[in-house]
């Protein structure tokens, strides 16, 4: 048997005081500790025949604690059921009353989901911006893949910088001569101006030739990601072998072959569709913004504040480890005009958040595993020679997976309301398709006449200018 008495409603907070009876709960108590006899043994008896009494004078107390917190699962969700209440967030539970063979009496303050109604998604009419990958981009960006898969040849002159040296070197610390891990080498190719080595090292090598032998001498950094070296000085002696003259690789089918593609005109065509995706991809980020800013519009209603609270403190904590200077005594010190810019924020996101959600609800729009698998794919891709660390890591951690669930959910929903929609694709230049304006921010951040000047969250616009191709280590 169970009471429930209404103490409290403001808004889409509730709070409720929850009585389930002695008799209710010493009869859970009667069940679970039947339950166990079945299988426990004690002297004298078969299993299935102790006694109610004696194994409840041995066991009563150790299950009551057990029963207690399964009435209260039980009981809190009968009561949201019976009360047609959707909670926004985990109901705060506080124990009132209890004693053995007493009434258990607990509080529950819960805040529930607003009612809204989610507009007409037919009527919704977007602008897409679109661009095609023309000659000019496809040249420039085979020009930059020739110039990071530079040939090179041998020169007889002094070397300048963007040549590339053939060296050999012996290095040892100065104060003590002992020559440490990774202070010689053999054959080694340093481009000059590149600064790969430690900073003044190739200023040194500058203007030397073939055969000349130059003691350099560098001073480590401090921090420096080994501790013995860290700040102390060094010397170097250095055998110049080669002086090698660079230039960008010549574009034609031999350079195509080098980079895995069987001709120049192969080469076009993939750098093409590559230009061509990442245009497509821009067009589709600036097309969610355009629809999130409607739903925005569109839509007005309270959100609970304990999922605002939340949504907050994430923006927070993340501002903090971007601006580790504004973090004092461990707290994040913003300026009151940021603070309420940030509130903004959060309930914008929370807003959207909810309306997504309840789309995808209504329409029984579903993450399957493949599609939450084909994520786990996507994201090891970015960590190239880690995947299986990557995997791992998924698998073994179901929060991550979920937190990967979120994303591709709410591509879903918005696929689908832009299925429903009229769009209208705008052809536009390249430079107004990738220009830096007041839509460069946040999906969610973005706030009716005010640009966002805080750098947290939400996914940016990316160039879309670049063509990847595998890189020629110069020879």
């Amino acid at each position: 048997m169970m009471q429930v008495k209404e103490v409290k409603s403001e808004g889409l907070s509730h709070e409720l005081e929850v009585t389930v009876t002695a008799k209710d709960i010493d009869q859970k108590v009667d069940m679970k500790l039947q339950e166990y006899s079945k299988t426990m043994k004690l002297p004298g008896f078969r299993p299935g025949h102790v006694p109610l009494n004696i194994l409840k004078q041995r066991y009563g107390k150790a299950v009551l604690g057990e029963v207690l917190e399964q009435a209260v699962n039980d009981s809190t969700q009968k009561v949201l059921m019976d009360k047609n209440l959707r909670p926004a967030l985990q109901p705060k539970i506080e124990v009132k009353e209890f004693d053995e063979g007493k009434d258990l009496v607990y509080s529950m303050v819960v805040e529930v989901m607003p009612e809204f109604e989610i507009m007409d998604l037919k009527t919704v009419k977007l602008e897409k911006p679109v661009a095609k990958a023309d000659k000019k981009a496809v040249d420039d960006a085979l020009e930059r893949i020739a110039s990071s898969n530079k040939d090179s040849e041998v020169v007889e002159r002094a070397a300048k910088k963007g040549d590339i040296l053939v060296i050999d070197f012996h290095g040892r610390t100065k104060d003590d001569g002992v020559e440490h891990q990774g202070m010689h080498a053999h054959g080694q190719q340093l481009e000059l101006g590149s600064g790969q080595f430690i900073a003044g090292f190739e200023d040194q090598l500058t203007g030397k030739k073939a055969g000349d032998k130059v003691e350099v001498t560098v001073t480590f950094p401090d921090p420096y990601h080994s501790a013995e070296l860290a700040g102390r000085e060094a010397i170097f002696d250095v055998d110049v072998q080669e002086v090698r003259e660079t230039k960008p690789a010549k574009i034609d089918d031999e350079f195509a072959k080098q980079l895995g593609l069987e001709d120049e005109k192969a080469l076009r065509k993939a750098v093409e569709e590559q230009i061509q995706a990442e245009y497509d991809q821009v067009s589709r980020m600036k097309l969610k913004r355009e629809l999130l800013d409607l739903l925005d519009d569109k839509h007005d209603f309270p959100v609970p504040a304990g999922m605002l609270e939340l949504e907050f403190g994430n923006i927070r904590q993340q501002i903090a480890i971007e601006r580790p200077d504004q973090v004092q005594d461990g707290e994040l010190k913003l300026a009151k005009d940021e603070e309420e810019e940030l509130q903004a924020i959060s309930e914008r996101r929370v807003r959207l958040g909810m309306i997504l959600s309840e789309v995808g609800r209504q329409n029984n729009i579903q993450v399957t595993d493949h599609e939450l698998q084909r994520a786990v794919i996507t994201e090891a891709q970015r960590y190239p020679g880690q995947e299986a660390q990557v995997f791992e890591y998924y698998k073994s951690n179901r929060q991550a997976l979920e937190a990967l669930r979120a994303p591709v959910y709410e591509d879903k929903v918005v696929d689908f309301i832009v299925e429903l929609a009229d769009i209208k694709e705008k052809d536009v230049s390249v430079d107004a398709l990738t220009a830096d304006d007041e839509d460069d921010e946040s999906y969610l951040d973005k706030k009716k006449g005010k640009k966002s000047s805080s750098s947290e969250g939400g996914e940016k616009k990316a160039p879309a200018k670049k063509a990847a191709a595998k890189k020629k280590k110069a020879s």
